[in-house]
């Protein structure tokens, strides 16, 4: 399928009619249209997005649907889509977009081309939409309702966004890691992969299962069975509702963190040169140095509980001989007793074991003799010198305790103190150093600029800090509502058990029951399958895209219940936080996802790429231009920013796949595209001096 010409008419800055014809040579795939902010770029792709879906609109990026909130609704969203200057004349206030499709695969019915053409009249307040196959209307796409044919036979709008998306902030795949973002991500997953057909008729087969059950249940368990229903319908709207705060506070919440980190950045650029990373680890350095602080100052505190004796001097010289003298006096003398008891015991035994060995009787006389002077010599007790008073009385732990602390004073106390005294000096300087630099970063106090960028920056974190507690609050109020609707659905489930089938209906719960569980089985085979070549696919993308090689060594794809997750992993097999992928890099990683899932798909739909090259350092550009886009679809349309975003050695790289270019013109605050040939674009572009924007 690709798109042959598209027509715009009135809308917001294409003034007037304008047409573009894309029809390609067969090996030229990229189409290319120019032009200078403000000139239109973004607003031609809502053009398409709008002229497919209408009010559905809404479903196929957040962005939509947070605009068409803003506007204060659908209707009033329209208003927003007349170009200005019509709005203002008295001439009839009609806008329109068409698409004229061809090759587009219908089953049964062979055609060329395909024409949708929506349109909005705002003085009757009504908006048409047209659809003709051969330029004839069709039975088939009036039976089935135009909305849904678009949907089911030329893209689905859960997976628009894969289409028709803004290069610079499709990073947001690789930021998702919520499980409302992930759960959101992998239902387009799903519809990419062609999974969610199957995942639909699992819904439609649960429903009849539900359905048989019901029949045939009495008027009381009907009016029971409602009202459990109604408890439950209930419970999860107000979980939808808290879900949908908590994503807005969430977008608040980036907002304005994203507010702050600007005011930071200002705030620097008037207090010196110094970048916001940088910043950031002065504060974290700042932490490390006080928290140190904190434990030299306990380790300080330690050795002042010795400080006391250390002063006392001659006072503890005087102690310790104090207590020497009292622990000889008190545990001295004990010990000669005991060892005088012991001593006279041996001799006692030894003298009586002497009539056993029959010795004659001077030489028993003399062994006893010796015996004797050796007891009386060895138990002699040394009368006691102490001649002062038992003041102290220390056990002997406690003494052995003196003399380990008195030990430690007399060896390792001063080199302790004066290392740690040393530590403090060092550490304090380098926090007064670091201070002084977040201080000097954050503004001079005499700026008055300075000031009011400081209190704005106050002001958005202060309303962080309130978003965050709200959606605290909203997180646990969502964990009850939760708990009780699990606890309603068992009630319901339960009481469902009690239902008599209906006999006629016996035969179709069990066939029904069967074909469920070979869905589910299917469901279960599909996912792996395609979660196998997924990952092939995702790997072989970034191989193409990245310079640095095996920095991604390999690509896990995490199917878990109803969320889909993938893990980038290095050499090791260690999971790769995407956080910390520079913003190209996660660009990178977004686009070879982009391209998997495309490939993946088999859709054959154009893809359509705003700001194609935004985060892109040369090497990348190259890679992206070579690799990616003349493989992406057999038809692919670049809204670059010429000289910014593609360079003319660029350009050059892009001209074998390129087939047409157009430069988007704005004279007078209207916007008109021209189409050039592709040698003349730069050369054109050159020569537009007026900026306009819209």
């Amino acid at each position: 399928m690709k798109i042959d010409e598209i027509k715009l008419k009135n809308f917001r800055i294409y003034k007037g009619s304008n047409e573009i014809n894309l029809r390609n040579k067969k090996n030229k795939n990229i189409s290319l249209i120019a032009g200078k902010n403000g000139f239109g770029k973004t607003t031609f792709l809502t053009s398409l997005i709008w002229c497919f879906y209408g009010k559905l609109m809404a479903q196929v990026e957040d962005k939509y649907k947070q605009d068409i909130r803003n506007a204060g609704g659908y209707d009033a969203y329209l208003n927003t889509l007349l170009n200005r200057t019509v709005r203002d004349q008295d001439s009839e206030h009609l806008l329109s977009v068409e698409i004229i499709l061809e090759d587009l695969l219908i089953p049964s019915i062979p055609c060329k081309t395909v024409s949708i053409k929506r349109s909005y009249n705002f003085d009757s307040g009504k908006e048409d939409i047209n659809i003709l196959i051969d330029g004839d209307e069709n039975e088939l796409t009036k039976s089935v309702g135009y909305e849904v044919f678009i949907n089911d036979f030329i893209l689905p709008r859960e997976i628009a966004k894969f289409f028709f998306f803004d290069a610079e902030k499709i990073v947001s795949l690789a930021e998702a890691k919520s499980k409302n973002e992930l759960r959101s991500l992998s239902r387009a997953y799903s519809e990419v992969l062609g999974i969610k057909k199957y995942e639909e008729l699992k819904k439609n087969l649960e429903s009849l299962l539900i359905k048989l059950k019901r029949r045939g249940v009495s008027e009381l368990q009907q009016e029971k069975l409602t009202e459990l229903l109604d408890a439950e319908s209930e419970l999860e709207k107000s979980i939808a509702h808290n879900e949908d705060k908590q994503l807005d506070i969430d977008k608040q919440i980036s907002l304005l963190n994203a507010k702050s980190d600007s005011l930071q950045e200002k705030l620097i650029r008037e207090g010196n040169s110094i970048t916001l990373e940088q910043l950031k680890e002065l504060k974290i350095r700042r932490d490390e140095l006080k928290e140190n602080s904190k434990n030299i100052k306990s380790s300080l505190k330690d050795l002042l509980d010795l400080a006391p004796l250390v002063i006392a001097g001659k006072h503890l010289k005087n102690l310790k001989q104090q207590l020497d003298r009292e622990s000889n006096e008190l545990y001295g003398a004990l010990n000669d007793k005991l060892l005088h008891k012991e001593l006279e015991a041996f001799s006692q035994n030894l003298l009586k074991g002497l009539n056993s060995l029959n010795l004659n009787a001077s030489a028993k006389k003399n062994i006893e003799q010796k015996v004797e002077e050796t007891l009386k010599q060895r138990t002699t007790q040394k009368e006691s010198d102490f001649s002062g008073e038992i003041l102290l009385e220390f056990s002997e732990e406690k003494y052995r305790e003196f003399e380990a602390i008195l030990a430690n004073i007399k060896t390792t106390f001063l080199s302790q103190f004066n290392s740690i005294v040393q530590e403090e000096r060092t550490n304090k300087a380098l926090l007064s150093r670091t201070n002084g630099k977040i201080k000097q970063a954050e503004a001079r106090k005499d700026n008055h600029l300075a000031k009011q960028f400081r209190e704005e920056k106050v002001q958005a974190d202060k309303k962080v800090r309130e978003f965050e507690e709200e959606k605290n609050k909203l997180s646990e109020e969502l964990g009850a509502l939760k708990m009780k609707l699990a606890s309603h659905k068992k009630v319901r489930v339960e009481y469902e058990k009690n239902f008599n089938l209906v006999e006629t209906d016996k035969k179709k719960y069990k066939v029904t029951q069967e074909l469920l569980t070979k869905i589910n089985n299917l469901i279960i085979k599909i996912k792996e399958e395609k979660k196998y070549s997924l990952q092939k696919s995702i790997s072989l993308g970034l191989n193409k895209l990245m310079h640095k090689k095996q920095f991604i060594h390999n690509v896990r794809v995490n199917i878990i219940e109803d969320v889909m997750d993938i893990d980038l992993l290095d050499l090791n097999g260690n999971i790769i936080d995407k956080d910390s992928l520079s913003k190209g890099e996660q660009q990178l990683y977004a686009t070879a996802l982009l391209k998997a899932l495309v490939d993946e798909s088999g859709i054959k739909f154009p893809v359509f790429i705003d700001s194609p090259l935004q985060k892109f350092d040369k090497y990348h550009s190259q890679n992206i231009i070579q690799e990616f886009y003349p493989s992406i679809s057999e038809q692919v349309v670049l809204f670059p920013l010429l000289e910014k975003e593609l360079s003319e050695k660029e350009y050059e790289l892009l001209k074998p796949n390129l087939g047409k270019t157009f430069l988007i013109e704005n004279e007078g605050g209207a916007s008109n595209l021209k189409a050039l040939p592709v040698n003349n674009l730069f050369k054109e572009f050159k020569k537009e001096k007026n900026v306009y924007t819209y």
